[in-house]
């Protein structure tokens, strides 16, 4: 086993943006018959944000569990055991009693903590082993053999104790992948072997670096990582996690990627709150494995709740444009497209969202907006549709079409509110409003 680090440096020089590299080799697919999602949003997720009172994760949890559906696509939920707050949380959500999503630890690789997840009585518990030289050589000062044998030891411990222990493979798209994390892995699945428990493992992807692209090389192609350890371990796709983050943009991309080329569960966080730039919202991953696995199940609409209690009962304003959470996401401002609307919401709408997310269609009035918005706003606000439908060349539409541009002459620059457009609307049509 090599005692000199492997930095990469053709791909990760530092001082330039991090390459991509391609020598085209490509591997074939293999999605599991079962994939699912686990979630990380009281560890993780709190590390990027205020820490949530015991309440609040209470009721996350409740969110969660409501979201897992009946067959339980959310598998398990991790949580920190440091303080006496993270304990009372997770005690809290265990004595909720669900099967799905499951409490489970993280601790870091040493006994000490270990000894908090047996006392608690949580069956699983996620072990830091951290993966890259970066990490072994210049954070935790040891070399790979020290490593190998301080991780082995307390995955070890936990077996010993009939727990099962996943191990978090700490920037793994920096690692060296046939010199330290498949004979790593390898260990690991000998272990779970003789133990008849089955060891996780975590594919980590802590700075974002991992890709998608075919014929990528190692480490940061997330195809032919999984595919090599799933070939040259077996492991079995069920004990194997990814864990992105969004540092290039390529959260959700790469975590469906793992999906389609091995791994069964996929690791998020309601909203996507984590470290930086975050992890993989789950909020959008449900909708990915809807679209990869044709289950109907899940009720969609607890997303737009989780959404509203983020806001209005935690205080955090979500970016407007976000994917189906933010106030904008589908809420159309240029007037050629609400006239699209007008005819058929489809031509503009993603999907559903009045009966997938509980919410319907908007449309921004602003001078952009033209009669077809108005309309638009005003049969919405009616409840109007099909012939009943009051129609864009209608001569009270026009005069309000023309109060909404006098409202521009001055250069203002923001839509006009639902209170300015209601105002208007019993104005211009008062035998309506």
């Amino acid at each position: 086993m090599s005692q000199q680090p492997e930095f990469f440096r053709d791909q990760f020089p530092y001082s330039a943006p991090p390459k991509i590299l391609f020598d085209g080799v490509d591997v074939p697919t293999a999605m599991p018959s079962d994939i699912f999602i686990t979630d990380t949003t009281f560890r993780d997720g709190q590390q990027a944000r205020p820490p949530y009172t015991v309440d609040q994760i209470v009721t996350l949890y409740d969110y969660l569990h409501r979201l897992s559906g009946v067959r339980g696509v959310i598998r398990q939920s991790e949580f920190f055991l440091y303080s006496e707050k993270d304990r009372e949380a997770a005690y809290r959500c265990m004595e909720k009693g669900y099967r799905f999503p499951e409490v489970t630890a993280w601790i870091r690789a040493v006994k000490k903590d270990f000894a908090l997840v047996k006392d608690m009585g949580i069956k699983e518990t996620g072990i830091l082993t951290s993966i890259s030289d970066y990490h072994i050589f210049t954070k935790l000062g040891l070399d790979r053999e020290q490593a190998m044998k301080q991780y082995l030891d307390i995955v070890e411990a936990a077996l010993a104790a009939g727990i099962r222990p996943r191990c978090h493979l700490e920037d793994v798209t920096r690692a060296d992948v046939h010199g330290f994390v498949i004979p790593f892995v390898q260990r690991l699945v000998q272990l779970s072997e003789d133990s008849g428990i089955p060891v996780k493992v975590r594919l980590c992807d802590t700075m974002g670096y991992g890709v998608s692209y075919p014929g990528a090389v190692l480490p940061r192609s997330v195809p032919r990582l999984v595919h090599a350890l799933r070939q040259e371990t077996g492991i079995r796709s069920a004990q194997l996690e990814w864990h992105g983050h969004n540092d290039f943009y390529k959260v959700l991309t790469n975590a469906a990627t793992a999906w389609l080329y091995g791994v069964g569960g996929v690791n998020g966080t309601l909203l996507g709150f984590g470290e930086r730039t975050g992890n993989t919202p789950i909020e959008g991953l449900l909708f990915e494995y809807i679209g990869l696995t044709g289950d109907h199940s899940i009720d969609t609409t607890v997303i737009t709740e989780i959404a509203d209690y983020f806001e209005h009962e935690l205080g955090y304003s979500i970016p407007p444009m976000t994917p189906f959470v933010g106030k904008q996401f589908n809420v159309t401002a240029a007037g050629i497209h609400a006239d699209g609307v007008i005819k058929n919401e489809e031509i503009y709408n993603i999907f559903d969202t009045g009966k997938l997310l509980n919410r319907p269609l908007g449309v921004q009035v602003t001078d952009k907006a033209g009669a077809a918005g108005v309309a638009f706003w005003v049969n919405k606000q009616l409840g109007l549709a099909g012939t009943e439908r009051i129609d864009k060349r209608d001569e009270a539409i026009q005069a309000m079409t023309a109060w909404v541009a006098e409202q521009y002459k001055d250069g203002r620059t923001t839509s006009l509110s639902d209170t300015e457009l209601l105002v208007a609307a019993k104005l211009f049509l008062p035998g309506r409003f």
